[in-house]
């Protein structure tokens, strides 16, 4: 049976979010192709609500659906309507607000944190926003632990991000947590988006505009994701981009917001993770093949990246070999 998604359109919501929210989990399939959401749009009395961009939703779905699904999704609402600098709620988005079961699990892009805050549901908990409303956030909602320099927040039955594009990193960052990377992998294909970026990643990054063609690290980048069981020193990924090795670390760093050994480990962590879910490698083969050499420098890459050991991290993000 299909993971059963509600989402929530509340009046002023950012079409992108709501664009985000029904693409990325409509995108996930299995490898038969069978969708593995059951996705609905719906809002707060079953009417039309007002979006960004100039055009009206017409939702498939009044508030009753949100009595008995799985995940609630509550796209942003875009600044442009809000009401004396907040999010303005009607009453009757309230009442539907406080249909949503304790259980259910709530995912909030962009400003609908609000919406949960208002609920409750973040009281003592961590969450973000868009950096561009901290303060009033705050200001309404001083018991939650709000962290603005991140992507998304994961606190389990309640998940928030940041703006705009952090909500793709978060639904992607959902279906992994369901069903996998590989599943994720082929979502992120299908939408044409990079499959991953950390949630610890900061909001809002000052990076310098590349030079001109012929100057980019890319291929670096692209020698290094080919060659990850490789040794990868900076000498060796400066000369792919035929740089010296100051001019090399100084781009990179511009054009990802990365050291180039940070930006390494971060890719040799990613591929780890997906041969983990993937296959019946053991810990030591994962190792060497993403360039750790041994199981004990992956443990320690891991933990620090997730928290938990390469055999913790299998058993909960490999449904089938659990």
């Amino acid at each position: 049976m299909a993971h059963r998604v509600a989402v929530l359109a509340l009046d002023g919501v950012a079409a992108f979010d709501l664009g985000t929210a029904t693409q990325i989990f409509g995108a996930a399939r299995d490898a038969t192709e069978k969708r593995l959401y059951a996705v609905h749009v719906c809002t707060a009395d079953g009417g039309p609500v007002r979006a960004s961009g100039g055009f009206t939703v017409m939702p498939e779905f009044g508030p009753s659906i949100l009595d008995d699904v799985d995940t609630v999704v509550i796209p942003g609402v875009h600044g442009e309507f809000f009401v004396d600098g907040v999010p303005g709620f009607r009453d009757v988005e309230v009442a539907a607000l406080r249909r949503i079961p304790a259980t259910t699990r709530i995912v909030s892009i962009c400003t609908a944190a609000f919406a949960v805050a208002l609920l409750g549901r973040l009281d003592g908990r961590p969450a973000t926003t868009h950096w561009m409303y901290v303060d009033q956030f705050r200001r309404l909602y001083p018991t939650v632990r709000l962290n603005p320099d991140v992507l998304f927040v994961d606190d389990g039955d309640v998940l928030t991000s940041a703006g705009v594009g952090a909500g793709v990193d978060l639904c992607l960052h959902v279906v992994r947590r369901d069903f996998g990377s590989e599943v994720a992998n082929r979502a992120a294909r299908r939408s044409v988006m990079p499959p991953w970026r950390d949630g610890g990643q900061a909001q809002y990054i000052v990076r310098h505009v590349p030079d001109p063609a012929g100057s980019s690290t890319a291929p670096a980048r692209e020698y290094a994701l080919a060659n990850l069981d490789a040794p990868l020193d900076l000498a060796t990924l400066a000369r792919q981009c035929r740089m010296s090795v100051r001019t090399f670390t100084r781009r990179f760093r511009d054009e990802t917001g990365l050291s180039p050994a940070a930006w390494v480990t971060r890719q040799r962590v990613e591929h780890a993770r997906l041969l983990l879910e993937t296959t019946d490698l053991s810990v030591d083969q994962i190792a060497r093949r993403a360039g750790f050499g041994t199981a004990v420098s992956l443990r320690a890459h891991l933990r620090a990246a997730v928290g938990v050991s390469p055999l913790t991290y299998r058993r909960t993000f490999r449904p089938t070999a659990a």
